[in-house]
């Protein structure tokens, strides 16, 4: 087997990640990341768009409160003079919105204003988080979301919402679920304090339609709360390093320690630069893209270190650098077998997926061919650096 010089190449490629590494560097410090939903402090609602199906009214005695699972919906009317009773309505017995809207009507007291078909299925019905469950003059309302409704892109949602200022929009689930988080940080809240949800609601009603919007989240975080999760996720990555680093110095030797850290750091801050590069969200599933990338990376590092330290044993006085060049060029088939069979996986999220789990495979993508490179090229050139550096110590000495 032809050995590929490999060790050429390491000076041209130090040059080449220190440039791009400084290049995502200044690119942060100016433009910073663009946050996602779990790293700022303010509200946070996830909406659905679907239109009204049925609205139910209570003017009877004691309280009524609605309540609805996969099986059925229930009414239960208690308090004071009345005596407790729930009225059970499973989805089985009434298969129809419409059906399901004529037993509700043998409930003494309770208004029921059907606005859907009346054949809609009552499987596509969803409770609305916005209102208190208790039923009172004031219509509660249910929403359904039939199959047949199109898809709602994220760009007209944000275009909607950019009155209210800095929001954050990000897709939930398939496209045709027409789900959306929605996130507003705290310096766009009025005062810092209260919160516009109504706000939210209304102007999506008014570019959607009045009625068509059900809130199925709404919580406020707190900036302690978004600082702690921030500050947790750079503890794990610092602790991630560290634990790799004591790992390779008992397995090898120092040098080859640090230049396992050395590599996967370099693919995380290669990922960092990346992201604010493109302006990607930053959020939770980056850091588990960037975890999933360093131990992906330091996997393939490992495999290489070993048949170092194997040819090492077998060629013992040949110099070092071609010893790492015979190792090199023997795991590289390995290397891009590994890799691209893992790609073609990764490559199947990014084409079939969106939002988040999309910019996850981009992010995985983006990792693996950065992981490849500074296993050859980072771990190994510092490692073959420590030996000359040491060789001249010796010389001197």
């Amino acid at each position: 087997m032809k050995t590929i010089r490999f060790s050429r190449l390491f000076i041209p490629t130090a040059i080449l990640s220190v440039l791009l590494i400084v290049a995502g560097l200044i690119s942060y410090a100016i433009r910073g990341f663009n946050l996602g939903v779990d790293f700022q402090a303010g509200l946070i609602q996830e909406v659905q768009f679907a239109p009204t199906a049925l609205s139910l009214t209570y003017a009877g005695r004691g309280n009524a409160s609605v309540s609805m699972n996969r099986n059925g919906l229930d009414i239960v009317i208690s308090g004071s003079g009345v005596e407790g009773v729930t009225h059970s309505f499973p989805f089985a017995a009434h298969r129809t919105i419409g059906a399901l809207g004529d037993a509700l009507t043998q409930v003494d007291d309770l208004g029921v204003n059907i606005a859907a078909t009346a054949g809609a299925s009552t499987q596509w019905l969803i409770q609305s988080a916005q209102r208190s469950p208790v039923l009172g003059a004031e219509p509660y309302v249910f929403h359904y979301l039939p199959d047949t409704l199109p898809e709602i892109p994220i760009e007209d949602v944000r275009a909607a919402l950019s009155p209210l200022g800095t929001v954050s929009v990000q897709v939930l689930g398939a496209d045709s679920e027409r789900r959306f988080m929605i996130r507003m940080e705290d310096s766009e809240i009025e005062g810092g304090k209260g919160v516009p949800a109504e706000k939210i609601i209304s102007a999506l009603e008014e570019r959607f339609g009045e009625g068509g919007v059900a809130v199925t989240r709404s919580d406020y975080v707190g900036s302690r709360f978004s600082k702690q999760l921030s500050d947790q996720a750079g503890i794990l990555m610092a602790a991630t390093l560290l634990l790799i680093l004591i790992y390779a110095s008992i397995r090898f030797k120092p040098q080859f320690a640090i230049g396992a850290v050395l590599a996967i750091a370099h693919d995380a801050l290669i990922i960092v630069a990346f992201v604010t590069w493109t302006r990607m969200e930053f959020n939770t599933t980056t850091i588990a893209a960037i975890l999933t990338i360093l131990g992906y990376s330091i996997n393939d590092t490992i495999v290489i270190f070993d048949r170092i330290r194997e040819n090492r044993r077998i060629y013992p006085d040949e110099l070092f650098v071609l010893t790492l060049d015979r190792s090199l060029t023997e795991t590289l088939s390995r290397t891009i077998i590994t890799t691209v069979t893992t790609m073609l996986a990764v490559l199947s999220l990014f084409i079939f997926t969106t939002g988040s789990m999309k910019d996850f495979a981009l992010a995985l993508l983006v990792g693996m061919i950065s992981g490849v490179y500074s296993t050859i090229f980072v771990a190994s050139g510092f490692v073959n650096f420590w030996d000359v550096q040491a060789k001249k110590r010796a010389h001197k000495a």
